[in-house]
């Protein structure tokens, strides 16, 4: 893998840190990845005034231009796809599976469906309404239309789980709307960012319409959320930096869009298929090893099933097998970190000490290096437990039993988080009954499967705002009013 060419985008130009590199870390190897560009203070209000000066005539763009220019770098993505996919795989420790199918291809997806969508229409027809005079206006019928504009320049602070990916669905629907955009990528694995910045330069952006900075320390992120230059803030990441984040722009009173923790409650009565079920809920082990904020970690099965459940899921953690990302049976693979594996180890031990029974893993898989813990399970848990409280973004899952529909929606709605939830059952009436109850942004019935075009977000500590589809369009836009006469 290579060690050096990744660089900052600002204004238009490729340049390296003023702040010196840092080693990015492969989580299964431990070995070096290559080195990211550490970028100054200075640099990173650079990129934010580069992109406050390329704003106003980027948004005067005509919506096909925007269209063309995000094809262009779909299909520059399709041709680096052998160069970006390994780069992907070395610094997440995603699996093969994960990062050839859910990393590049879906960035590619969604820079495709927000060049059709930079073509809707941004202007609504409102019904012409009869006005009395007032003190302040002569009385008359009086036209209007809503106009959604862009809302200026975007701090895009991407996650760690899924950096380009996420990167992708920020900047597409934001540079279809029309803004100019500062990418900041977590620091654990930012250069696959560098170099899709690269090919958005490529692609033919103007200078200033993307820019992209990297840094190890949150000064850097912290910069950019307070510059001046910033009109609103897209972050993707944990509940106590989205809160952090908050603070620092309530005070700009710049707009938020905020994607935080999950702890996805998967409510399984005595009905359902358990075959669906158990297979569903193991996801959360075997897709890019628990690190996801959608993931159904928190099981909350009826005393009917509630045996079958935990021995189903049970044997389900024996059979995936942990280990190098790069073999092809892999499922599981590494956490991302050190630091993120000690946190999930003492919240397994946490989870125990309060009651919970180790069903299944708790300890690091017996191999020479990486980040590695095995697919936990946790059953009989009290709904207080803090292993079902907290958010491990880990291979773990917990299992706590009810006895009746309104317990299970108690229990379900009894955590900080409400990002998505998951109903088995095989009345679909009751299904729409309890999804409707639960204090989350996204419900899957009997399944884990996404609808890329429904609005996506989180209820309580889980985050502010919608994406997805024509909903994300809308979020990286502001509506204008335009009145008069007649």
């Amino acid at each position: 893998m290579a060690t050096a060419g990744f660089q900052l985008l600002i204004g238009g130009e490729r340049v390296g840190g003023e702040a010196g590199a840092y080693d990015v870390i492969n989580p299964a190897s431990e070995a070096i990845v290559g080195q990211a560009p550490e970028a100054s203070i200075a640099q990173v209000e650079a990129a934010a005034n580069a992109a406050a000066a390329a704003f106003p005539a980027w948004s005067r763009t005509a919506p096909e231009e925007r269209a063309a220019l995000l094809n262009k770098a779909a299909d520059l993505l399709r041709e680096r796809m052998h160069e970006l996919i390994p780069l992907v795989q070395a610094e997440t420790g995603a699996t093969q599976r994960v990062a050839s199918t859910m990393q590049v291809p879906t960035c590619i997806e969604r820079f495709r469906r927000y060049a059709k969508g930079a073509l809707e229409p941004t202007t609504i027809a409102l019904p012409p309404g009869e006005m009395p005079a007032t003190a302040l206006a002569l009385g008359g019928l009086m036209s209007a239309i809503a106009v959604r504009q862009p809302v200026g320049v975007v701090a895009c602070i991407t996650p760690y789980n899924f950096p380009i990916v996420n990167m992708a669905g920020k900047i597409g629907p934001a540079l279809a709307m029309g803004n100019t955009v500062v990418v900041k990528p977590a620091p654990q694995d930012p250069l696959a960012v560098t170099v899709f910045g690269e090919i958005l330069h490529e692609a033919g952006f103007p200078a200033g319409v993307v820019n992209v900075v990297t840094a190890s320390s949150p000064d850097a992120g912290q910069a950019l959320v307070a510059s001046d230059h910033v009109d609103m803030v897209s972050f993707t990441g944990s509940t106590p930096v989205g809160q952090a984040i908050g603070a620092v722009a309530g005070r700009g009173v710049k707009r938020l869009l905020l994607e935080l923790g999950g702890k996805g409650a998967g409510i399984v009565f005595d009905d359902a298929d358990l075959k669906t079920a158990i297979g569903t809920i193991a996801s959360a082990w075997s897709f890019h090893s628990g690190q996801i904020c959608t993931a159904p970690t928190r099981v909350i099965a009826q005393r009917g099933v509630y045996d079958q459940v935990v021995a189903g899921l049970q044997a389900a953690a024996g059979r995936l097998k942990v280990g190098d990302p790069l073999a092809p049976d892999t499922v599981v693979g590494p956490l991302i970190s050190a630091a993120q594996r000690g946190r999930v180890e003492a919240l397994i031990e946490a989870g125990v000490d309060q009651g919970g029974e180790l069903v299944a893993g708790g300890q690091r898989p017996d191999l020479e290096t990486g980040f590695y813990v095995a697919p936990t399970l946790i059953a009989g848990c009290k709904p207080d437990n803090a292993a079902v409280l907290q958010e491990f973004f880990g291979p773990v899952v917990v299992v706590v039993p009810f006895d009746d529909e309104d317990e299970a929606v108690t229990i379900a709605n009894g955590t900080e988080f409400g990002l998505y939830d998951y109903v088995f059952s095989a009345d679909t009436s009751r299904g729409l009954r309890v999804a409707r109850q639960l204090r989350t942004g996204c419900v899957g019935l009997n399944t884990a499967q996404r609808n890329n075009e429904a609005p996506f977000g989180g209820f309580k500590m889980s985050g502010v705002g919608r994406d997805g589809g024509s909903f994300g369009l809308q979020a990286y836009s502001e509506l204008q009013s335009i009145v008069w006469p007649g």
